[in-house]
């Protein structure tokens, strides 16, 4: 074993929205923390090539695309003059101004940052390679997780990329296939086909956003169509191959075109837990045949002293869930009571238009067997979405039939990831209908909806006509 350098009340290993978040509030608890990562600033996948820059890319593209939108309206920009290395720039200093921040609020809560790898060497010792060992009492593993790539086929090539080469924006490509239809694809699709590609995707399933409210899925399908130049559904790649034009793809499947080529792919077929060559072996923590670190309500592993936290403790892979853990974590080492016990986790797919949703879904409700009264409000009879000429929104809320408590909300349309907090506040204070129908809502906005589906549940939203039986 190398020269003891460091000891540590809590060690972080990982510097993501989970890892940082871990870090900085163990911190503000007076516990000695460290933070270890391989990147020289925290900020992980979500700041780096994540949540960030790819929000970045989708603030160009809803430019874009309202640009274009305004035509309807009687207003045209012209054809716009795209700049890609300034759009990448900009970007680039988005993240970094980001990364930045965040290494500077380490300092000032006096959190230890130390690149490198680490190992556990054992349950109180971690090796960070070329940078000595760190003698902790207690460790939380938040190490994230990585891009899959299709199984079955290996090609290294640079017309073969993932999200992170896609945020990258080294070119907009004449034509581009995105290889699943899940939100990370959609999204990387959206950027490309406002940048100008031509988009296809293909989905081995039979529809877009695999396990999301169909109701929510329709009207972004119906808008993805028009801007995508193919959408293929129950269809896959089976085989690639570099050509001298690009990459010649082979598909089965519902698919027409067996074989098309491409001057870019994309892969987004899902991520992996980075659970691997850690030395969990060595600490008695248990991982589950997907990878995950298992973890109770505290983020404890089986080991008592060791916690886990985000992608790499589990579904759903999300930033914010992850830092929600990160705090459950630290308060729970620095001895508060504490436990993940929230109910509801917001998912947003940011394309246009937004879907977001939290708590119960119509789909789980059904496949557990349970009862709920489900009601919507069609944005079509929203003032708003018919001022900004966005009338296929939806939002949609399903309830206790006896006790009316607000189980789950979903939402399609601008905006919809905003306005999913008010859902997400909802179903953790278990409000019931009447809460969400009595509240006044300002006029006119798009939260409104949220509102008249309430008021819908009692069959008398104002802006919706039913008539009595």
């Amino acid at each position: 074993m190398s020269e003891l350098s460091k000891e540590a009340d809590v060690v972080v290993i990982g510097a993501g929205p989970g890892g940082y978040a871990a870090a900085f509030h163990a911190a503000d608890h007076g516990l000695k923390t460290v933070l270890v990562d391989e990147r020289e600033a925290p900020g992980g996948v979500c700041l780096y090539v994540g949540c960030i820059p790819s929000k970045a890319l989708l603030h160009v593209a809803e430019l874009l695309n309202e640009a274009e939108h305004a035509k309807e309206f009687g207003i045209d920009f012209g054809k716009p003059k795209i700049d890609v290395d300034r759009i990448r720039q900009w970007k680039d200093d988005v993240v970094k101004k980001l990364t930045g921040g965040v290494s500077q609020i380490a300092k000032l809560r006096g959190v230890d940052s130390v690149q490198g790898r680490a190992v556990f060497e054992d349950a109180n010792t971690l090796r960070v390679e070329g940078n000595g060992s760190i003698r902790f009492k207690n460790a939380i593993i938040a190490t994230g997780s990585r891009n899959m790539a299709i199984p079955g086929i290996e090609l290294k090539s640079d017309r073969v990329i993932n999200s992170t080469g896609g945020l990258e924006l080294k070119e907009v490509p004449e034509t581009l296939l995105v290889v699943g239809g899940g939100y990370i694809g959609l999204e990387m699709g959206t950027v490309y086909a406002a940048l100008g590609s031509k988009v296809s995707v293909v989905e081995l399933t039979d529809g877009l956003l695999p396990g999301c409210d169909r109701d929510l899925v329709r009207p972004l399908e119906k808008r993805v169509r028009k801007s995508f130049q193919g959408v293929h559904l129950n269809s896959k790649v089976v085989g690639m191959k570099e050509v001298k034009k690009g990459i010649e793809v082979e598909f089965e499947g519902e698919i027409e075109t067996k074989k098309a080529v491409f001057d870019q792919v994309l892969v987004a077929v899902g991520r992996r837990p980075n659970s691997e060559n850690l030395g969990l072996d060595k600490i008695g923590v248990e991982v589950d045949g997907s990878g995950f670190v298992v973890i109770d309500e505290k983020c404890r592993t089986a080991q008592p002293n060791i916690y886990a936290i985000g992608d790499v403790a589990g579904q759903p892979m999300l930033a914010h869930k992850a830092s929600r853990e990160g705090k459950v974590a630290a308060e729970v080492i620095a001895g508060r009571a504490a436990a993940f016990d929230n109910l509801a986790i917001p998912a947003v797919v940011f394309t246009d238009p937004e879907i977001a949703w939290c708590g119960l879904t119509e789909n789980e409700a059904k496949a557990e067997g349970k009862e709920v009264k489900v009601a919507r409000f069609p944005w079509a009879a929203s003032g708003r979405a018919l001022t900004l000429d966005r009338t296929e929104g939806l939002t949609k809320i399903l309830f206790d039939p006896e006790s009316e408590r607000v189980l789950g909300v979903g939402i399609v349309g601008p905006g919809a990831g905003e306005l999913i907090a008010e859902g997400v506040l909802a179903v953790e204070m278990a409000a019931v209908a009447e809460d969400l129908a009595a509240t006044i809502h300002a006029h006119p906005t798009l939260s409104e909806t949220v509102m008249e589906a309430a008021e819908s549940f009692y069959g008398h939203a104002t802006h919706i006509y039913r008539k009595r039986g």
